[in-house]
């Protein structure tokens, strides 16, 4: 039997149909832990540039910066997630996100690299107590001795704590 007619049977995955069923991450670091967000939501990564401070904005929100004539809000991620004191240095990035048709700045530590994730490295988050928000963790990827924290980024970006743009439902 050909290898076309053993597809056509079922006996055999196409190629296509198992490289489908990884999913890519762009990983970044912030203080010392590694996170992943799913690659198709990332615009393009820029070196850190001071925004312009808006008044009264939450203090994880670093201001806006005009990119290509598109005012763009800058989120600093290590501020919203209560990981202490950010430190810019020349490995402080931003990465711009396309989320829910609007572009958002996020500034992390550092970018790692884009890594490609089958579905059984992804195990699903630890049950926290009420007192810890999971509802962005989308589930721990491990990749050898390496773990990392999946964010459902656009829920991250769209949710109402975050003050930048309607939630969506």
């Amino acid at each position: 039997m050909s290898e076309a007619a053993q597809v056509a049977a079922g006996a055999v995955k196409p190629a296509i149909r198992a490289a489908a069923e990884r999913e890519e991450f762009l990983t970044f670091t912030l203080g010392k832990e590694e996170y992943g967000i799913e690659i198709l939501k990332v615009q393009e990564i820029r070196s850190y540039e001071v925004a312009t401070t808006i008044a009264n904005a939450p203090a994880f929100i670093k201001g806006v910066v005009n990119l290509r004539g598109i005012i763009v809000p800058i989120v600093d991620m290590r501020i919203k997630f209560n990981l202490g004191e950010a430190q810019y240095n020349e490995l402080t990035v931003v990465i711009v996100l396309n989320v829910a048709g609007r572009v958002v700045g996020m500034v992390v530590d550092g970018v790692s690299d884009v890594i490609s994730l089958a579905a059984e490295q992804i195990r699903p988050a630890p049950d926290f107590s009420s007192s810890f928000d999971m509802k962005y963790i989308t589930g721990l990827g491990t990749v050898d001795e390496r773990m990392l924290i999946l964010v459902d980024i656009e829920k991250l970006m769209t949710g109402s704590d975050m003050a930048l743009m309607d939630a969506l439902h």
